[in-house]
């Protein structure tokens, strides 16, 4: 069975992007991006890979799924695939027909259970905080890129969810000298 691995970089305070949806806040040059291109390359967007001369290694994820404001990010810029290599899912109640290549779910639960159910690599759950917020009790992992910065408001971890009480065990918690913390986490068994 595959699991649903919310990967994503937050603030010290638990927010996943600025009031206006901007991630500029966010480190990407320092010793940690080494770990973020060796362990993690699939959750990498197809045109990033392509410009780092990168191909996906196909070790950690085969699928995403993302909401429509994240979605909405690459396609504004023209990026009708950003996660090509992958299978691509997009929660949305749009109407109008996806590209070639992207499901899009009005009912992400239900397609992320029926993802879970089948065999192969983990599931990428890449936001945003709404969208994980719906689907925190099928989240089987937390990898939280912990940046050293407060942003005071903007998008929250798990959106605007309510209070859902889910516990996780620390797995690891590896610091770098950007001041970048990945911590991994796995559901609780209790």
């Amino acid at each position: 069975m595959c699991e649903l691995i919310y990967y994503v970089a937050v603030s010290i305070d638990g927010y996943i992007a600025a009031p206006d949806g901007g991630y500029d806040a966010f480190l990407v040059e320092g010793d940690h991006v080494a770990v973020y291109l060796s362990d993690f390359a699939d959750a990498l967007p197809a045109h990033v890979l392509g410009a780092l001369g990168m191909h996906p290694p196909g070790s950690r994820f085969d699928t995403v799924i993302q909401g429509w404001a994240s979605y909405d990010v690459a396609r504004a810029a023209g990026i009708e695939r950003p996660y090509a290599h992958l299978s691509e899912f997009v929660a949305t109640c749009s109407q109008t027909a996806p590209p070639v290549g992207v499901t899009f779910t009005a009912d992400a639960v239900a397609t992320v259970r029926e993802l879970k159910r089948r065999e192969g690599l983990g599931i990428y759950l890449c936001g945003g905080g709404n969208l994980a917020g719906e689907l925190l009790p099928e989240i089987d992992r937390l990898i939280l890129k912990r940046n050293p910065v407060i942003l005071g408001d903007g998008v929250r971890l798990f959106g605007v969810a309510g209070a859902i009480v889910q516990n996780f065990d620390l797995v690891s918690c590896r610091g770098f000298e950007s001041g970048v913390v990945i911590e991994k986490y796995v559901r609780a068994i209790r």
